[in-house]
């Protein structure tokens, strides 16, 4: 699985790609991440990639022109051109659901935003899938992209080191989440592990999962009081 992420602060990523499933899947060559920085396509002596809005108003906006020289350049960069995902609060809502579309692709280009956004033709023009992590606003797209390549991965075989995982797991369902988990001690200050898991009973087990499973997704699914 390949990652292209276009970003103006390719630093911010240097600490997460050393850490944990990722690096380990980096090095098993399972995954390969490369980050470009959009001021590379920008043009001038200051490489200018943003301007002020048309009409007015408060900050700034991203330029078309480095954007689609950045990703026309990164595309033609392997022999098959990735799915474009543009990292905005205005996308569709990220879901396990999305997460297992995305993990069918072979190559994926996250493109990152900052300041006030991208001038509306680079939406328009470079057709990107929209996608948010959620209703509220970051400071950027890059800590999105990490939510997608770390959602992402774990749908790449080898990654995990049970593959059953990735099915058990809250949300592999829409909407149902995951069993309640329990490891040693078997009693922690008076909590004590529910009897049926030291059974050796594996169907039981499996019964009061579902259970367990079937009474926190409804709990959630409830509206508040």
């Amino acid at each position: 699985m390949r990652f292209d992420v276009l970003t103006l602060f390719p630093d911010i990523f240097q600490g997460y790609f050393t850490q944990s499933l990722l690096k380990l899947a980096i090095d098993k060559g399972l995954v390969e991440i490369n980050v470009w920085n959009l001021r590379d396509w920008a043009k001038g002596k200051h490489k200018t990639v943003d301007d002020r809005p048309f009409g007015g108003g408060p900050g700034m906006v991203i330029m078309p022109e480095p954007v689609y020289d950045a990703v026309e350049s990164v595309q033609a960069k392997a022999l098959s051109p990735g799915q474009l995902i543009l990292l905005t609060p205005g996308g569709e809502r990220l879901t396990q659901s999305v997460i297992r579309e995305l993990a069918a692709h072979k190559r994926l280009l996250l493109l990152c935003g900052r300041y006030e956004g991208f001038d509306e033709r680079i939406r328009l023009g470079l057709k990107p899938r929209e996608i948010s992590i959620g209703d509220f606003v970051c400071n950027g797209g890059e800590v999105p992209a990490m939510v997608v390549i770390d959602a992402v991965i774990r749908f790449v075989p080898g990654v995990l080191g049970d593959e059953e995982s990735v099915v058990e797991e809250s949300h592999s369902e829409p909407g149902r989440l995951e069993y309640p988990q329990y490891t040693r001690p078997r009693v922690f200050r008076d909590m004590e592990v529910p009897e049926i898991l030291l059974s050796g009973n594996h169907e039981a087990i499996a019964k009061w999962r579902l259970q367990q499973s079937d009474l926190r997704s409804k709990k959630k699914s409830e509206p508040e009081a």
